[in-house]
């Protein structure tokens, strides 16, 4: 197990706390690494129905323009992943899901950073309020759910919390595990 021995704090943001920490390896090396401190995410794949789910094309200016993703953000203070989720499904398509179910989780840059992204599976929607905020760029789009793995295929999904969660659906398929129907009243 890594040893932290110091902590230096050069920022703290909206996404976390941004700092340089002297840290003792397990092979006994000490070294100053940079380290942002993330309260972490939340993520899901929301269907629409059995074959088509939802996906987002949002501008990310750190991201080099325009990426297809998944509903997706970061935990308020004291948020769970869940309700992040929910919170974040709603605000950024326009839908509520009345079936949330846990994928998985990924860590998305270990090497800079702790934060977790939580994955869901998201169906059985009814309308909601699209709520985008002010830096916020979001077209919603339907697609099939084989082509959102083509899109992955191609180079055109390269977003590591899309695709993980979109393989996390796939491997659920291949085992004969049914996404849940959607109701999708809008």
């Amino acid at each position: 197990m890594t040893k932290t021995i110091s902590r230096t704090e050069l920022r703290s943001g909206p996404i976390g706390h941004y700092g340089l920490e002297e840290v003792e390896l397990p092979n006994g090396h000490r070294l100053v690494l940079d380290v942002l401190r993330h309260p972490g995410a939340a993520a899901a794949v929301v269907f629409v129905s059995p074959s088509r789910v939802l996906l987002l094309r949002q501008y990310r200016h750190a991201g080099g323009g325009w990426l297809w993703e998944i509903p997706a953000g970061k935990l308020d203070d004291g948020e769970e992943p869940l309700d992040c989720i929910a919170r974040e499904i709603e605000e950024e398509t326009g839908y509520c899901a009345a079936h949330i179910e846990w994928l998985g989780e990924i860590l998305p840059a270990a090497a800079y950073t702790d934060e977790r992204i939580r994955l869901y599976l998201a169906a059985d929607l009814s309308a909601g309020t699209v709520q985008h905020g002010p830096g916020e760029n979001i077209e919603v789009h339907e697609v099939e759910f084989d082509e959102a793995l083509a899109m992955i295929d191609r180079g055109d999904i390269v977003d590591a919390k899309t695709i993980a969660a979109l393989y996390h659906c796939a491997v659920r398929r291949r085992r004969g595990v049914a996404t849940p129907s959607s109701s999708c009243a809008r």
